[in-house]
């Protein structure tokens, strides 16, 4: 056995690197996601606190990306970085047929804020994880086979996961598995449906989907998944009334609701679960990134009562080596903890009403390339033209520019297709959010000198 070590009189272990070696570490040994290596130069980041993070060169940003819309209790909260070193002294690993305190306590927190009858919880290590197993509890429990999934949608890049994905990202992983199909939800803004109003577009939304089914054979189909405020295609907020009839629909047919809350959740949307906004109650939930900010990976399913019942007798028949991690669950822990105690949730909901709305609606006003400002808490989205009537989107090389000015003004953006997502840490002030969404409208301004044209 190892004889134990004093390690406050070792050196420590972990090197410290310049932004030199850092950038060349990372050019000759990492292989960045979705990137072609030799068109990419990550900017190395050495400090975070609060909404701001500084790079190499010593210039401080105030983020509005929040990284991967996951760092929703901010950077460095200082209960939290203690929490985690405190279960690192505790016990740093232990396997899922184990039974831990900080995973039951995990699962019992999460299992709280949950709408009534889900009661249990499955941890991954993340939102694709959480996905890939949802869709295979539904199949489990209905026994059936296929799974319907919006088109414009992202749900991971696992092999399942990157199946049920929507947009162009799946493109390069196809084929996939098996009994996936695809519909259109609401996108007023670019109706696929010809409508001319929210309520139109959810009432056609769902006759659309009704008919996917029919011609799919409800009888066959285990699951409707979809992100309940859609998140990296557009933060497209469902019509009232919209969710409730997809609910309806699963109920009709005995089939199985996912509401993938891995972007939306935990703040993001002024609710612990955007879900909560309307009202619906899901068979299955699947969550990430804000659970914990992503200061250790994190995942996991929430379990309504009914499909946890399939388990009870009959094995799962799925696992993971670090399901239910002790750093990872004893940071959800103390973040669940942190957001009550601060009101962070209720924060992020006044937040989205009182200041990021008008102020973002306001810059649409001043700014004839802003087509459409949407969103709900600190989860909002400009849609950005050329021209207005015509609603031409931006080209990538445009949108290049459009962020470039935000950086040079202090902000950076988090972009999307034709939008600048405006996803900060749901901690942020008021006074902070006024800084950013000042960068915003230099970016703006150079948008506006596309070409775009008032109505």
């Amino acid at each position: 056995m190892r004889a134990m070590v004093d390690v406050a009189t070792q050196p420590s272990l972990l090197p410290i690197l310049d932004a030199a070696r850092i950038r060349e570490l990372d050019k000759r040994h990492v292989l960045h996601s979705w990137s072609a290596q030799n068109a990419i130069d990550p900017v190395p980041i050495m400090a975070a606190s609060g909404v701001r993070f500084t790079d190499d060169t010593g210039t401080t940003y105030i983020d509005f990306t929040s990284q991967l819309v996951n760092v929703n209790i901010g950077y460095q909260h200082p209960r939290l970085v203690a929490a985690i070193a405190e279960q690192a002294g505790r016990l740093t690993t232990i396997s899922p047929a184990m039974a831990n305190d900080m995973r039951s306590e995990a699962a019992r927190a999460i299992a709280e804020i949950a709408p009534d009858g889900m009661n249990m919880v499955f941890f991954t290590n993340g939102g694709a994880e959480a996905n890939e197993n949802a869709i295979r509890m539904a199949r489990l429990h209905t026994g059936r086979h296929k799974v319907l999934a919006a088109y414009r949608s992202y749900h991971g890049a696992t092999h399942g996961a990157i199946t049920l994905t929507g947009d162009p990202r799946r493109f390069g992983s196809e084929p996939g598995i098996p009994g996936v199909v695809h519909f259109f939800g609401p996108y007023l803004y670019r109706s696929p449906f010809h409508a001319s109003t929210e309520h139109q577009e959810g009432e056609r939304a769902l006759a659309h989907l009704r008919e996917v089914l029919q011609v799919e054979g409800p009888h066959t189909i285990a699951a409707i998944i979809l992100e309940t405020i859609v998140g990296t295609n557009g933060i497209l907020v469902p019509p009232d009334g919209y969710l409730q009839g997809v609910r309806d629909l699963c109920d009709e047919f005995g089939i199985m609701l996912i509401a993938d809350e891995v972007m939306a959740g935990f703040a993001r949307a002024g609710e612990w679960f955007a879900i909560n906004h309307w009202g619906v109650v899901p068979d299955l939930i699947t969550f990430a990134k804000g659970v914990n900010s992503g200061y250790v990976p994190l995942g996991g399913v929430v379990l309504s009562d009914a499909i946890a019942g399939s388990f009870m007798d009959t094995p799962y028949p799925g696992g993971l080596t670090y399901s239910g991690h002790p750093l990872a669950t004893a940071s959800a822990v103390a973040s669940i903890a942190i957001m009550r105690e601060e009101g962070i949730v209720e924060h992020a909901r006044d937040l989205g009403e009182r200041v990021i709305g008008p102020r973002l609606r306001a810059l649409a006003e001043q700014h004839p390339s802003v087509g459409e400002v949407r969103g709900l808490g600190v989860f909002w989205a400009l849609e950005l033209v050329s021209d207005r009537a015509a609603r031409t989107p931006l080209t990538a090389e445009q949108m290049g520019q459009v962020a470039a000015a935000c950086k040079a003004a202090g902000m950076w953006p988090f972009i999307a297709g034709n939008r600048v997502h405006v996803v900060p840490p749901c901690v942020i002030t008021d006074v902070e959010f006024a800084e950013g969404a000042a960068a915003l409208a230099a970016g703006l301004a150079v948008a506006d000198s596309f070409g775009a044209a008032r109505d």
